[in-house]
C-alpha cells in the first residue's frame, strides 16, 4: 500500500494528544460501568438495560472536558452516586480535580464525596448491602476517593516540577545566548572600538592640520563622522547587551511564587525596596537562585511552606525540613546548587546552603 507521511503524522499527533488521553479514559470509565448495567437494569431507579447504557455512557463522556471543567465532571459523578450507587465515575472525577485544579481542589472534593457518600450510607436501602458497621463504609468508599485524589494531585505536582524545571533549562540557554552577545560586545568594544579611537584621534589631527587649507571642511566632517561612530558603537552594541537580561528580575519572583504554592508549597515573598535599584545582572542571578531553591523545595519537601527574603545585597530561601523523606525519590542531576553557586560568582557573590535547626536555609550575598 502506498505510504500517506501526512496522514501518518497527523495520527500520530492525534494520538498523542491530550484529547485523545481524555477520550480513552471516557472510554476506559465507561467499559468498566458498563459491567454494572444488569444490575442497574434490576435495582429499582426505572432504568432498563438499554437506558442504563445510555445514561453511563452521557456520564463517562463527561469527563471529555475533565481538563477545563473537571468540577462538571465531579458534580455528574455525585449524581451517579446517589442516583445508581455508581462509584465508578467518581475516582475519575476525583483524580481530574487533583490533576487538573491542584492538591486544595482534590480535597475539597474528597470532602465533599466522603460526607455525602457517608450521609447515603447511613440511608437505609442504599447500598442494598451495606453492612453492619462503619468499617465496611471506612474500607470500601473512603479509600476510594482519598486514593483518586492523592494521584491526581502527585500528578500535578509533577507537571509543576517538569515545569519549572523546563524553564530552568530554557533560562540556562537564554544565560548562555546573552554571555556569548556579551562576550562578542567586549570584543568588538576592545578590537573595532580600539581601531575606531585611533582612527578619530587621526582625523582629528588632520582636521587640525588643514586649517586655512583647500580641504578643511572634509577634515572637519571625517573626524565628526568617526566620533559619531564611536559613540554609536557604545550604545547599540556595549550598553543595550549590558541591559539585555538573560533571565527576568526581580519582577519575575512572583510569577515563581505563584507556580510554588499551585504546586503545593506555598511562598512567603518579601522584596525590599532597594533591591529594585540592583543592576539587571544581580538582578537576574538572584532570580536564577530563587527559581532553583522553589525547584527544590517542590522536589524535596513537597508542601512544606518556603520564606523568601530579598534585600539589596542578599537573598535567602529557606524552608522547614519534611518529617519523612518523599515516597519516591526525585529525578535529581545534583547540578543546582553548582548552578547557582557559578551564577553568583558570576557577579561577586557567593552562596552557602545547607540543613540548619530542621530548616534548609540558601543565603545568596553579593558585595555592597
Amino acid at each position: 500500500m502506498p505510504e500517506m507521511p501526512a496522514t501518518t503524522a497527523l495520527l500520530r499527533r492525534y494520538v498523542g494528544s491530550p484529547f485523545a488521553l481524555d477520550v480513552l479514559t471516557a472510554v476506559s470509565c465507561f467499559a468498566l460501568m458498563v459491567l454494572d448495567v444488569p444490575g442497574l437494569a434490576a435495582a429499582d431507579n426505572s432504568l432498563s438495560g438499554l437506558t442504563a447504557t445510555f445514561v453511563l455512557a452521557a456520564g463517562s463522556a463527561s469527563l471529555l472536558l475533565r481538563r477545563r471543567a473537571p468540577w462538571l465532571t465531579y458534580l455528574v459523578a455525585l449524581v451517579f452516586l446517589a442516583w445508581l450507587h455508581e462509584l465508578t465515575l467518581i475516582q475519575f472525577a476525583l483524580y481530574s480535580l487533583g490533576r487538573f485544579r491542584g492538591r486544595w481542589a482534590g480535597i475539597a472534593g474528597t470532602a465533599v464525596y466522603v460526607g455525602v457518600a457517608y450521609a447515603l450510607f447511613t440511608t437505609p436501602g442504599w447500598p442494598e448491602h451495606r453492612g453492619d458497621t462503619l468499617s465496611s463504609f471506612l474500607s470500601l468508599v473512603v479509600p476510594i476517593g482519598v486514593l483518586a485524589s492523592g494521584v491526581g494531585i502527585a500528578a500535578y505536582r509533577q507537571d509543576l516540577v517538569r515545569e519549572l524545571q523546563a524553564q530552568r533549562a530554557e533560562t540556562a540557554a537564554l544565560q548562555a545566548v546573552q554571555e556569548e552577545r556579551q562576550s562578542v560586545a567586549r570584543d568588538v568594544h576592545d578590537l573595532v572600538g580600539r581601531e575606531l579611537t585611533m582612527l578619530t584621534v587621526r582625523s582629528e589631527v588632520l582636521a587640525v592640520r588643514s586649517r586655512g587649507k583647500p580641504h578643511e571642511a572634509e577634515f572637519e566632517e571625517l573626524s565628526e563622522t568617526a566620533r559619531r561612530a564611536h559613540l554609536l558603537l557604545n550604545e547599540i552594541i556595549v550598553r543595550r547587551a549590558d541591559r539585555r537580561g538573560a533571565t527576568p528580575g526581580l519582577e519575575g519572583l512572583p510569577a515563581l511564587a505563584a507556580e510554588s504554592g499551585r504546586a503545593g508549597s506555598p511562598v512567603r515573598l518579601t522584596v525590599a525596596q532597594e533591591a529594585r535599584t540592583l543592576s539587571p545582572l544581580r538582578q537576574a542571578a538572584f532570580h536564577r537562585v530563587v527559581q532553583e531553591c522553589l525547584t527544590n523545595a517542590a522536589k524535596h519537601a513537597p508542601g512544606e511552606p518556603v520564606t523568601v527574603t530579598v534585600s539589596a545585597t542578599r537573598v535567602e530561601v529557606s524552608n522547614p525540613l519534611p518529617a519523612s523523606a518523599p515516597f519516591r525519590a526525585p529525578v535529581s542531576t545534583g547540578t543546582g546548587l553548582l548552578s547557582m553557586e557559578e551564577r553568583m560568582s558570576s557577579v561577586g557573590g557567593t552562596l552557602t546552603a545547607g540543613r540548619e535547626d530542621g530548616t534548609y536555609r540558601v543565603v545568596a550575598r553579593v558585595p555592597a
